[in-house]
């Protein structure tokens, strides 16, 4: 298979990155936003979408949680990037020089102590790699961005400092999203089965929907809540487990977590990627 994979950002953005590691095959299509990185799955621009979900040092991604489940796309695999940070200036520059750099929210929190013990203050910028765009049309040695290496030598600028981020194991997970789903078992290690739940309005309901699957022996390694509607009164969960709809633990935990729901979607089946478990 091969075709087209849309991410969030330009050309040299992290996303970038986890598209060429993870999907070697597909054309990477950058998008402004996570929304238009969706929008481009599901209208047939791209046969993938790589998004960005959650970063080990930053935490998750903001509103994605709450966007994956209303995209009418499906989870069809993982990848985890390693992050490296790089403080980026043009040619000719000196890290003595640089005075701003430009980067994405996320990031900025990932090299803090770089940026303090080098009195370099960190400005937010829409994207890593526009930033490193930016930084070299405007051929200021003041001014440098936070980005990858891909980054450098796509829009030709010097690594001042390299993987300058706090955490030796800085990581950021993406899914990979598809129009249609594959619930199919591949590849030789586990499976993974995320979804999404609202419970029933009755007392310790929550506590009840988890119960099974601690009676059946499911490993949960994901719940996170959030609210929908803009409202207080509505609350969803995102939910990742270990293992596969159809074996018999799993179907029957997921039965019990049904009773107790008054809203269940299954948002992807999908092979856990190796370094999963090397973030534990």
């Amino acid at each position: 298979m091969s075709g087209h994979i849309a991410f969030q950002g330009e050309l040299g953005a992290y996303g970038h990155q986890a598209c060429v590691e993870a999907q070697p095959d597909f054309t990477p299509l950058p998008c402004d936003t996570f929304d238009d990185t969706l929008a481009a799955v599901r209208d047939g621009r791209a046969e993938l979408g790589m998004i960005a979900i959650e970063n080990s040092t930053y935490g998750r991604v903001a509103d994605v949680h709450s966007l994956l489940p209303e995209s009418g796309l499906h989870i069809v695999g993982e990848t985890f990037v390693r992050v490296h940070v790089n403080l980026l200036g043009v040619p000719g520059a000196s890290l003595a020089d640089v005075r701003e750099a430009y980067g994405h929210v996320v990031i900025l929190p990932q090299c803090a102590t770089f940026l303090r013990d080098n009195a370099i203050r960190g400005v937010v910028s829409s994207d890593n790699a526009r930033a490193a765009r930016e930084v070299a049309a405007a051929g200021d040695p003041s001014r440098a961005a936070l980005a990858s290496e891909l980054a450098a030598d796509i829009y030709g600028l010097d690594v001042l400092a390299a993987h300058i981020e706090d955490h030796a194991r800085n990581t950021t997970r993406f899914v990979v999203m598809a129009r249609d789903p594959d619930h199919s078992r591949r590849g030789d290690g586990k499976m993974v089965t995320s979804f999404v739940f609202r419970v029933r309005n009755i007392p310790a309901a929550l506590y009840k929907a988890m119960g099974g699957f601690a009676t059946n022996g499911v490993n949960m390694t994901k719940l996170e809540s959030y609210m929908v509607g803009g409202t207080f009164r509505a609350t969803q969960f995102y939910a990742e487990i270990e293992g596969h709809p159809e074996d018999p633990n799993v179907r029957l935990a997921l039965d019990e977590l049904d009773y107790f729901t008054d809203h269940l979607r299954i948002m992807g089946v999908f092979p856990a990627a190796p370094r999963r478990f090397e973030q534990r």
